[in-house]
């Protein structure tokens, strides 16, 4: 009895032995390896960067591209936003720092893929291209510089949306290949179809990217615009997204598996959000929901165009 009355005082003791604490690079080491670490950082990319388009949507939007006048720097004496600069200067600086969580995302999501065995052999498949993802970041960031130190040029601006299409395509590759899910033999013609839907697509988010550049919401009211005629470049846009739903419609005819299904209900709402916004003069949620759209257009297409690989011969 005594013995054990000892052992309970022993453990609530403060100086009762605690149990070793783990390291700074353990704790690092186990988000990062493991057979699921990759799957689930390649999910985090894709979400950061459709987040990242819509975040630097709201930027355009609220006419906050200047708020930081410059690049790197915030002003010309420091890297941050200060009051003087009020809600504009806030909002860019804001989106900077957002680029900076997606920079670390990209960078474990390649540590990941160098770490990653599969039967106990690197993918460099999935190093290429969790490695495009993380060098795409920075690009991305230098271009979103050159749209500031040009004035909000519409034409810098529009490639800086591209190129998160870019990533987004190809956070979409790393997470079909991380949860392998592996694309359907098909005929040559679906093959050929669903590139086309895919060229299509492409040809659509380009073309809103001129509309934008020649209507309002530049990103600040003295940023220049591209002087073309909007309403020319916004029925040709609108052709090219009939198009882009016709040849989905073809391809589900043709598949009809979940990645064209789910392509075609997202081009119908995106459809449907583009024409609201012109008939209601370009509100601007109805704006950012429709880049919300435009990003999860790319995503959809380019699920659908790997979703599918040639037959093998007879």
């Amino acid at each position: 009895m005594e013995r054990l009355s000892l052992d309970v005082v022993k453990q609530l003791s403060p100086e009762a032995e605690a149990p070793p604490r783990r390291g700074l690079l353990p704790e690092i080491l186990r988000i990062v390896r493991g057979p699921y670490a990759l799957r689930r950082w390649a999910v985090v990319s894709l979400i950061m960067n459709v987040l990242i388009v819509v975040t630097g949507g709201l930027v355009r939007l609220t006419e906050s591209g200047l708020g930081c006048p410059t690049w790197p720097r915030c002003t010309e004496d420091s890297y941050v936003s200060h009051p003087q600069l009020g809600i504009h200067g806030a909002i860019e600086f804001g989106n900077r720092l957002f680029t900076l969580v997606l920079v670390i995302a990209a960078a474990l999501t390649f540590i990941c893929a160098l770490l990653y065995r599969e039967n106990g052999k690197p993918r460099s498949d999935l190093r290429w291209l969790a490695g495009g993802l993380a060098l795409g970041i920075p690009l991305q960031g230098v271009i979103g510089g050159i749209a500031v130190l040009t004035q909000l040029n519409p034409y810098v601006v529009g490639l800086h949306l591209l190129l998160s299409m870019v990533l987004i395509a190809l956070a979409v590759w790393l997470v079909r290949k991380t949860w392998h899910v592996t694309p359907v033999a098909a005929s040559g013609l679906s093959l050929v179809l669903t590139r086309v839907t895919f060229v299509l697509m492409w040809l659509a988010i380009w073309l809103g990217t001129l509309v934008t550049g020649s209507g309002p919401h530049a990103g600040d009211e003295n940023a220049p615009r591209n002087g073309l005629d909007g309403m020319l470049l916004t029925r040709l846009h609108t052709s090219v997204v009939y198009a882009t739903v016709a040849a989905s419609v073809v391809c589900f005819v043709l598949l009809r598996n979940r990645a064209v299904l789910l392509l075609i209900l997202v081009e119908l709402v995106q459809a449907g959000i583009g024409i609201a916004q012109y008939q209601l003069g370009l509100p601007i949620w109805l704006v950012a929901l429709h880049l919300l759209g435009a990003s999860l257009a790319i995503a959809a297409v380019t699920n659908l165009m790997l979703s599918v690989k040639r037959r093998p011969a007879d």
